[in-house]
C-alpha cells in the first residue's frame, strides 16, 4: 500500500508497506542515491517516545549491522531517525519468506526444505560467533531472495550477548509457537535457545505444521515447557521414524541437551535421512550394452508405528501381516514356469542429436499391473519392484513400480525418489529409455546430491 512520503527521509523515496509486526513496520522503497530498492523498518509511532523501546530498537540495528556481510543474513545499509522514530534500511530480497510457501504449500519437499535449514544455520552460527542471539526464530524471519536462497532477517529483539536481558517482567519477547522453554519461562535466551526455535521450523517445514501447535497461544508455550516432543514420522505419513531421535535432542528441554551448533542439527537430519534410506546397492543390467549402474535400495520401514488407540494398533498389524503376504506372493510367484513372461520382439527407437535409428530388441514382455497388488502401500510395491530387480525380472518388476510411483507421488524424499529410480532403471533395462527419462529426472530433483539418478539418465538420453 503507499503511503505519505514524508514518513522516510527524502534518500528513500516511493515507500509501500509490505509487512506490519509487532514493533512497527517494514516499506519497500527506492534509495535515490544508489537507485536500488530497498526495506526499511520503522519503529512504530506508538513506541517513539519510550525511551526503554528505543533502546531496543537501537540495539537491534547496531545488532544487525555487526553482522553485515556475513553469509545469509540481511545486510544492513543504513541506520538513523527521521521525524523523531529509529529507523533500519535493510536489503530488499523480494522472494518472500518460509512463511509464506509453509501458508501455501505446506509441509515442504525434504530436499528443498533441508537446503534452506542449511542456510539459516550458517547464518545463526555466524551470529553466535559474533556473540549475537536472534531471540526470534520463525519462517517469517527467513526470507528468500528471488534466486529462492535463505536469508536471516528482523534482529527485532536480538541482543549481544553479555547484555542485560530484553525480557521485561511480565513480557515474553519472541513468537509462542516457536519459543524455546526458557524463553516460555521468561528466562533469557542464549544461542542454544535460537536453535530450539530452528529445529521447530525444521518441524513444521518437513511436516506442515509445528510440534506443539494449538489455537491457545498459551497452551503452546505451556507445551513447549512440559510436553514431550511428539514423533514427525507419526505427524506426517512419509517421514521416516529415523528423524524422532534427532528432533528429540534439538527440542530437549535442557539447552545443555541440544544440539552444539546449528550445523551440527541440520547434519543429523541428513544422516537421519540417509540411515533410514539405507545404503545404495550395486545391481549388474542383463544387457550387456548397459553399463552397470547403481539402484538405489528401497526404502522399508523398520518397525510398526505406534498408536494411540490399541484397536486401531491391532488392526493395522493385521493389514500389516495381510500386507507382507501379499508382498511375498508378488515376488516369488515366478517359481511357476507358466508365469514367466514370454519374449517378443520390439523395435525401439534410439534419437541421437541430428540422427534417428531403428534398431529390434528382444524384451519380455510387459503384464498388466497385478490387481493383487493394488491394496499394498507404495512402500511395500517398491519393496517388492526391487526384488524382482534384483533376481532381473524387470518385466514383473515394472507394473508393481508404476503402481509404487503412482501411490507415492507428492511424498518427497526418500520414498518418492527412490521408486522413481527403480522405475526409471527398469525402462532402461528394457529398453524404453525414452520413457524413463521422466522418472530418472524426477528421482534426480527429488534427491539431487546421488550421482546415480544423474549417471542413469545421462546414458538414458543417448542409449
Amino acid at each position: 500500500m503507499s503511503v505519505d512520503t514524508d514518513i522516510l527521509p527524502p534518500r528513500y523515496r516511493s515507500p509501500k508497506r509490505i509487512a506490519l509486526g509487532g514493533m512497527g513496520e517494514v516499506y519497500r522503497a527506492t534509495d535515490a542515491v544508489l537507485g536500488r530498492a530497498v526495506a526499511v523498518k520503522l519503529l512504530a509511532e506508538r513506541y517513539s517516545r519510550d525511551d526503554a523501546v528505543r533502546g531496543r530498537f537501537t540495539r537491534e540495528a547496531l545488532a544487525a549491522a555487526r553482522l553485515s556481510g556475513e553469509p545469509n543474513i540481511v545486510t544492513v545499509f543504513d541506520v538513523g531517525e527521521h521525524a523523531e522514530r529509529p529507523f533500519i534500511v535493510m536489503e530488499y530480497l523480494g522472494g518472500g519468506s518460509l512463511e509464506e510457501r509453509i501458508q501455501r504449500d505446506g509441509a515442504q519437499e525434504v530436499g528443498r526444505a533441508l537446503e534452506w535449514l542449511e542456510q539459516a544455520a550458517t547464518a545463526l552460527d555466524a551470529a553466535h560467533r559474533h556473540g549475537v542471539v536472534h531471540r526470534d526464530v520463525k519462517p517469517a524471519n527467513l526470507m528468500l531472495d528471488r534466486s529462492g536462497t535463505v536469508h536471516v532477517a528482523d534482529f527485532g529483539i536480538a541482543s549481544a550477548a553479555g547484555t542485560d536481558s530484553l525480557t521485561m517482567t511480565g513480557t515474553v519477547l519472541g513468537t509462542a509457537g516457536y519459543l524455546s522453554p526458557e524463553q516460555a519461562q521468561g528466562e533469557r535466551a542464549t544461542p542454544a535457545s535460537d536453535r530450539y526455535s530452528l529445529a521447530v521450523v525444521a518441524f513444521e517445514l518437513l511436516s506442515g505444521q509445528r510440534p506443539f501447535e494449538s489455537a491457545s497461544i498459551t497452551a503452546e508455550a505451556a507445551a513447549h515447557v512440559n510436553a514431550p516432543v511428539p514423533s514427525i514420522a507419526e505427524t506426517y505419513e512419509g517421514l521416516p521414524e529415523e528423524l524422532d531421535a534427532v528432533f528429540r535432542r534439538a527440542l530437549a528441554k535442557d539447552p545443555a541437551q541440544r544440539f552444539e551448533t546449528a550445523s551440527e542439527f541440520v547434519a543429523a537430519l541428513r544422516a537421519a535421512l540417509a540411515e533410514a534410506a539405507g545404503a545404495t546397492r550395486s545391481f549388474s543390467p542383463t544387457s550387456s550394452a548397459l553399463p552397470t549402474v547403481s539402484v538405489l535400495s528401497p526404502v522399508t520401514r523398520r518397525r510398526a508405528r505406534r498408536s494411540r488407540w490399541p484397536a486401531l494398533a491391532a488392526l493395522l498389524a493385521l493389514l500389516a501381516i495381510c500386507g507382507a503376504i501379499a508382498a511375498i506372493v508378488l515376488t516369488n510367484g515366478d517359481n511357476n514356469p507358466k508365469a514367466s513372461a514370454p519374449l517378443r520382439p520390439r523395435t525401439v527407437t534410439i534419437t541421437h542429436p541430428g540422427s534417428t535409428v531403428q534398431t529390434t530388441v528382444t524384451s519380455p514382455t510387459t503384464p498388466p499391473p497385478p490387481t493383487s497388488s493394488s491394496s499394498l502401500s507404495g512402500s511395500a510395491l517398491n519393496d517388492a519392484g526391487y526384488s524382482k530387480m534384483q533376481a532381473g525380472d524387470y518385466a514383473g518388476a515394472l507394473p508393481l513400480l508404476q503402481q509404487a510411483v503412482a501411490k507415492l507421488s507428492g511424498v518427497g524424499y526418500p520414498y518418492e525418489a527412490y521408486a522413481n529410480y527403480n522405475l526409471g532403471y527398469t525402462l532402461l533395462q528394457l529398453g524404453r529409455c525414452s520413457e524413463a527419462i521422466p522418472y530418472l529426472e524426477q528421482a534426480g530433483k527429488l534427491e539431487p546430491q546421488r550421482h546415480e539418478p544423474r549417471d542413469a539418465l545421462k546414458h538414458a538420453k543417448h542409449c
